[in-house]
């Protein structure tokens, strides 16, 4: 009788392990990567202007998910960009999740410090190394604590069109997605563990030449979403090439490169947000898929061959006429997710998602490397309008290769379920 006991005993334990194995659980954590001393501030490529106050603080922040043998960080960084070499360092530091299924893209703001470390004519740069390495570690610590704090969680999932003056296309107005992708997961007592956004925006109000330091419009965001539904708010770019900025035009065509107005989009973003996720369904146990695959790129750009050449980073994977990177595909229950190394034009966006199966498609743009603009070649070099986006891209190629690479990922992969 003891025996049978015991036997019952062990095999409900067992039972109860595998039932929790099977358990979507999330975790949140960030760390603030603000430079102090304050360091000169980079919209793109040349010197970094120089800052002499902030407006509130950059992050790391952090989401981790982990359903069976699956578990998958997502970070989002307030910078203009953040390379694979910065990423790598950081992937080594962290414990429990392989390096592949952690995904690092950039919010882009034009009001942090290079991270690209550009070099300048003479092939010197001026980036701060020792701040950077001190991001990696940042970085990798905020990932462990999130996977410390996993827990079972519940998540709504949504996309919708994001209503209100937020964003527009410099190049020709109209020619933006206006849809808002919102992952938010909730624990077993009803809090927000964390609320990830995402959506194709320049965050640029400020920019880099008025000797401020900021997260942009990504702050106020942060700050609202946390403070009506509580976790941890995270902001993953899309598809805000060429050139997709925040709509803070004035009469008379003038613009408010100002603090206040980064309140304005960033709140007005976050509450739309908000309304497109709050109906949603509850998910009570979500899938979990993540695959990865290694693209390799053509380097026609004279003056991109410089950078990858002369940045002190020393990109790993750059050769003397092409560069490689991680692309992801990442299913969170009946979204699906692709990562794009740069700054794809909506045109890409919309056929990207109109060809992925899902009808919650997401896009993290600037993920797992930055490498500049991706055009697709009817595109590139076509238009005086697109002389800069051309200059500032691999090639011609890079789209092209990208968009069928990454519909090969979509084709060869489950369905988002």
């Amino acid at each position: 009788m003891k025996k049978r006991i015991i036997l019952g005993v062990i095999a409900w334990s067992w039972l109860a392990v595998a039932s929790i194995a099977q358990e979507l659980r999330v975790g949140a954590a960030l760390r603030v990567i603000t430079p102090s001393p304050l360091l000169p501030a980079s919209g793109g490529i040349g010197t970094p202007k120089p800052t002499t106050e902030k407006k509130g603080d950059l992050f790391a922040r952090v989401m981790v998910l982990e359903k069976g043998g699956t578990r998958v960080a997502i970070v989002g960084v307030d910078n203009l960009g953040w390379s694979s070499v910065l990423g790598n360092k950081s992937r080594a530091l962290i414990k429990g999740i392989p390096p592949e299924n952690v995904l690092i893209g950039c919010t882009h703001t034009h009001s942090g410090p290079d991270a690209y470390a550009f070099p300048d004519q003479m092939g010197k740069s001026s980036a701060d190394l020792k701040y950077l390495d001190d991001c990696v570690k940042k970085i990798a610590d905020a990932v462990n604590e999130a996977v410390s704090k996993l827990e079972p969680a519940t998540l709504k999932i949504a996309v919708g069109e994001a209503k209100g003056q937020i964003a527009y296309n410099y190049y020709a107005p109209q020619l933006y997605d206006p849809r808002c992708g919102v992952i938010q997961a909730t624990n077993k007592q009803g809090k927000t563990i964390a609320t990830l956004v995402n959506y194709a925006i320049h965050p640029e109000i400020i920019g880099s030449g008025r000797g401020i330091m900021s997260p942009d419009m990504c702050g106020p965001l942060y700050d609202r979403i946390e403070s009506k539904v509580g976790g941890i708010a995270l902001f993953m770019n899309s598809a805000q090439g060429g050139m997709v900025t925040a709509d803070n035009r004035r009469e008379s065509n003038n613009e408010a490169n100002i603090w206040e107005e980064c309140i304005r989009i960033g709140e007005l973003l976050a509450d739309e947000a908000l309304r497109i996720v709050t109906p949603a369904p509850t998910l009570d146990n979500a899938s979990l898929y993540c695959t990865a695959r290694t693209v390799e790129f053509p380097v026609e750009s004279e003056l991109m061959r410089y950078i990858l050449k002369n940045s002190p980073l020393k990109h790993p994977n750059a050769k003397d006429a092409s560069v490689s990177t991680q692309v992801n595909l990442l299913n969170i229950g009946p979204a699906q997710i692709l990562t794009i190394p740069g700054e794809a034009l909506p045109n890409i966006g919309y056929y990207l998602k109109r060809n992925m199966n899902t009808k919650l498609p997401f896009l993290f743009g600037l993920t797992n490397d930055a490498f500049g603009y991706m055009l697709t070649k009817v595109d590139f070099n076509s238009f005086k309008r697109y002389e800069y986006v051309s200059r500032t891209s691999l090639g011609e190629m890079t789209a092209e290769i990208y968009m069928e690479q990454a519909l090969k990922l979509v084709k060869e992969s489950p369905k988002a379920q």
